[in-house]
């Protein structure tokens, strides 16, 4: 009898035992379920991110390269406004020394004119200096400045005429 009822209480402890084995199995059934459906979820969110993130570099580089077209037509416009900028100045500095040259003529008596070498009219040895001399023997008052300041004005007159004309 006692063994009989110690198979008895064997067995129903085994019972028991694989109830909640069950259980725990169906537990672990189930996370592993919800686990695989967040997993196939995260799988096709990065599959469609992907496909926008190819779609944006592919972009991307349409722009660059679009971007690098255009440089390469806007190099040539840069380096004629470089040269523009380079001929200006030398034409300004011409006319500097024209101006002051043709003052110099007005300012000088016919025979002292003569006399002297064309590099030595300019008695300024900077650019400043000799533009300085030039608009002061230009505006100054006196019967021998009036024809040099008209013809200076006269001058600055044409140029600014030129450059509305060319705008």
């Amino acid at each position: 009898m006692i063994m009989s009822l110690s198979v008895a209480l064997i067995a129903v402890a085994f019972a028991v035992l694989v109830v909640y084995l069950i259980k725990t199995l169906l537990a672990a059934k189930s996370s592993l379920e919800k686990t695989t459906q967040t997993l196939q979820e995260v799988q096709q969110t990065i599959d469609e991110l992907s496909y926008e993130i190819k779609q944006i570099v592919r972009h991307a580089n349409d722009i660059t390269a679009d971007v690098e077209h255009k440089m390469k037509q806007i190099d040539p416009v840069m380096n004629s406004v470089k040269n523009l900028g380079e001929v200006l100045s030398e034409l300004t500095l011409a006319a500097k020394q024209a101006s002051t040259t043709l003052i110099h003529k007005f300012k000088q008596p016919k025979h002292q004119v003569e006399s002297r070498p064309r590099h030595m009219l300019a008695s300024a040895s900077t650019p400043e200096e000799r533009t300085i001399e030039s608009y002061s023997a230009v505006y100054e008052t006196g019967a021998k400045a009036k024809p040099a300041a008209n013809v200076v004005k006269w001058i600055d007159t044409a140029a600014t005429v030129w450059q509305r004309l060319r705008r």
